[in-house]
């Protein structure tokens, strides 16, 4: 064989190359084409929907999607309990590599759609000062750990509580000095005191939960 022929055969060679490299890259840039909806992921689609601080939303498809329910109830500290129940979801330990797998991650605990709580685990106490008097929702929402939401069919999996916070109830030293002393006795005695004890009644909260 010539040399001229060597020659000939290595450029139709890279020819060939040349071209199946250029269709490659085609194929993968228009994949990763500006203003798609949705970019693709090892682990679902990240959407251009975000939650209100901005994170992107990760659609995952409904049967194997985490689900998530919450369950809050007051305490004896004016507090609250809440208690998370999960599906296809795994919490993951603080200071984990911001990577997205699937069903593992946090969930966000927001009270009146403002961040509250970062939750690594099905428990949390509510502190009773955190929520003040009235009616509010109290969201919780499941996070991959590069920050992103857990979503399907474009909304984000959580779960919602309402809970009620209303004034207390007056104490026993309040009552003294706002009761009326009642009349004296026939006899001209004096009165008897508006309690027999000295200690002092619970005050009722008036909270209550519901989900």
């Amino acid at each position: 064989m010539s040399w001229t022929r060597v020659r000939l055969i290595s450029l139709a060679v890279c020819a060939l190359l040349g071209a199946l490299l250029t269709g490659a890259t085609g194929c993968g840039s228009g994949d990763a084409r500006e203003g798609d909806e949705v970019r693709p992921s090892p682990v679902g689609k990240v959407l251009k929907n975000t939650d209100e601080e901005g994170r992107h939303y990760r659609e995952v498809d409904k049967k194997s999607a985490p689900e998530v329910a919450i369950e809050i109830q007051p305490d004896a500290d004016d507090g609250w309990d809440v208690r998370l129940t999960v599906h296809h979801f795994r919490f993951s330990p603080a200071g984990k590599e911001k990577t997205a797998e699937p069903g593992l991650g946090y969930a966000l605990l927001r009270l009146d759609d403002r961040p509250l709580s970062v939750l690594r685990g099905p428990d949390h106490h509510l502190a009773g000062h955190v929520v003040p008097r009235g009616t509010h929702q109290v969201t919780v929402r499941l996070h991959a750990d590069d920050d992103t939401v857990w979503a399907v069919d474009g909304k984000p999996v959580g779960s919602t509580a309402d809970i009620t916070v209303s004034d207390p109830g007056p104490t026993h030293e309040e009552r003294t000095t706002t009761d009326p002393p009642p009349p004296a006795s026939a006899s001209g005695g004096s009165p008897p005191p508006a309690y027999t004890t000295d200690a002092a009644r619970p005050v009722t909260s008036g909270m209550g939960a519901g989900g």
